[in-house]
């Protein structure tokens, strides 16, 4: 009968546990615009070896918008950062509407009025509003 009990406590235990357990992270949605579809390919951005975000390109609500996400990696091994997603077109040369902050987990773009051109997603471990000397930039595929 001590066994079952023991058996038992370790169950009622390990439930809490498992139902603790966190679900994959999904993004949120830009500022305005309540629902938003990936366009194109997933980008990684890397600094000095390490993969510090994910950049993704979305579309929604008539505009395009980029999408930077700090991974948790990065973040515990980090005490600060600077990062910034933006829409690019001209072939990757015009930045449109960036968004940059400091310490921030997600970084949507301003919407960028360009779903009748070629963009892509830009991400960047930089201040802005673009890219400078010695900041790593990746961007996704281009869209058309």
């Amino acid at each position: 009968m001590r066994f079952l009990a023991k058996i038992a406590s370790v169950a009622a235990l390990a439930v809490p546990m498992l139902v603790a357990v966190p679900v994959t992270a999904q993004a949120s949605t830009p500022s305005g615009c309540s629902s938003v579809t990936q366009i194109g390919s997933t980008a990684l951005l890397t600094v000095n070896g390490e993969t510090m975000a994910s950049v993704k390109q979305y579309k929604g609500c008539g505009k395009n918008y980029a999408y930077l996400y700090v991974w948790q990696g990065y973040r515990n091994a980090h005490s600060s950062w600077d990062a910034c997603a933006a829409i690019v077109t001209g072939g990757g040369h015009d930045v449109q509407d960036p968004m940059c902050g400091h310490n921030d987990v997600e970084i949507w773009s301003q919407g960028a009025a360009t779903l009748t051109q070629c963009t892509q997603a830009l991400g960047f471990n930089g201040t802005g509003p673009i890219p400078y000397p010695g900041d790593v930039a990746v961007k996704t595929d281009v869209r058309c």
